[in-house]
């Protein structure tokens, strides 16, 4: 019988000795050969030879410290899809569905087609670096890229507790930074100037015209608008309890827990509110303040396309949008003499100084009169 014809191993696979034991080369990169505490060889890969010596180093002082953990062999895209059927959030108020439905569809639609196959063991902070530049070119202002990595950072995180990897390499990773605010900025966080909002009222159909003001007025978010019910509405205290909203066509909590506030409304707002409810069909404790026919909560899309924007056109200021409404809340605040805490407060935000760096911007024009510049100067 002719013996066995010898496998030839191609060259860029070949293992080729380097002058460090346990270290060689394959092609353009570095093999780093081991035993764990158990005798069994293992290898690992690195870029360039001083990675390797790295490398080495460090595992063979895990095997020496009873430290060492074979490297999971699972894939992103195998490993993505277990943890969004088990993910329970990273604190003990858990996660909501709807924001674990967005990981989801986060992931499927970004992470895994760019990580894909690519095990979680060989993924490297400077590949997540790339990944989140890819977002950025492909268009994604540097907020959702910051949203979009939380759930890779938070995968990431979970399979390192669940021992599959030893370190995240989302973790220190540097984002995008927010875009500043300036004026170049002026068409996407614009307010209304008191002529202007007076211009859309006047344009919006009179059935929607309170709509518009209360808004405005209130700076609540519009999808806290359509899920306001009667009972959440204080005409004697002259209050609104905010405590839902409506998110994908769900009922949900605000988005954070200081979502939950009252907001404080003037008496001519209470009386418009007072003369609205006697007019309405649907006027009972729990039925919407502003429904559809049917009593149930318009789509944001809808009174958008519908009222909002036609009104916009006409009104000559088609750059305003709902959240336009919310800003203009904010300055007409601001420029009454309320504090950025209080300001905080009505717009549900997390920090006096959040709210202040987001809307500083919108008040241009108030620049100290000279003279109180002279008295401090005195002092």
């Amino acid at each position: 019988m002719a013996p066995p014809a010898q496998q030839v191993v191609p060259a860029d696979r070949r293992l080729v000795p380097t002058r460090h034991p346990g270290v060689f080369r394959r092609g353009s990169r570095y093999v780093v050969r081991f035993r764990d505490a158990q005798g069994r060889q293992r290898q690992r890969s690195a870029r360039t030879l001083a990675e390797a010596r790295a490398l080495q180093a460090a595992l063979l002082g895990d095997v020496a410290r009873g430290d060492y953990r074979a490297l999971s062999r699972t894939t992103f895209a195998e490993y993505a899809t277990t943890w969004c059927e088990t993910y329970n959030g990273r604190t003990g108020r858990g996660i909501r569905p709807a924001t674990l439905a967005d990981h989801r569809r986060d992931l499927e639609r970004w992470a895994v087609p760019w990580f894909g196959r690519q095990r979680l063991s060989e993924i490297e902070p400077r590949d997540v670096k790339r990944f989140a530049r890819h977002l950025a070119d492909a268009g994604l202002s540097p907020a959702t890229v910051r949203n979009m990595m939380a759930p890779v950072r938070a995968l990431f995180a979970t399979a390192v507790e669940e021992g599959l990897i030893r370190h995240n390499p989302a973790s220190g990773i540097r984002l995008p930074a927010r875009r500043s605010v300036d004026e170049t900025d002026g068409a996407h966080v614009r307010a209304l100037t008191p002529d202007e909002l007076a211009r859309l009222v006047e344009a919006t159909p009179p059935e929607w015209r309170l709509l518009i003001r209360f808004i405005a007025y209130t700076g609540l978010r519009i999808g806290e608008v359509v899920a306001l019910r009667w009972s959440d509405v204080d005409l004697a205290g002259g209050r609104i309890h905010v405590s839902r909203r409506l998110y994908r066509d769900t009922y949900d909590a605000p988005k954070s827990a200081y979502g939950r506030r009252d907001v404080p409304i003037s008496d001519t707002l209470a009386s418009d509110l007072l003369a609205h409810r006697a007019s309405a069909v649907h006027a009972g404790d729990g039925d919407l303040v502003w429904p559809t026919r049917n009593g149930t909560p318009h789509k944001r899309e809808n009174l958008s396309r519908r009222v909002l924007k036609p009104a916009a056109e006409r009104g000559g200021v088609p750059w305003a949008g709902f959240h336009t409404l919310r800003h203009t809340c904010a300055t007409m605040l601001f420029r009454a003499g309320a504090t950025p805490k209080q300001v905080q407060i009505v717009l549900g935000h997390h920090s006096p100084a959040f709210t202040l760096a987001t809307y500083v911007h919108l008040l241009p024009d108030d620049l100290p009169d000279p003279s109180l510049l002279d008295a401090v100067v005195a002092r």
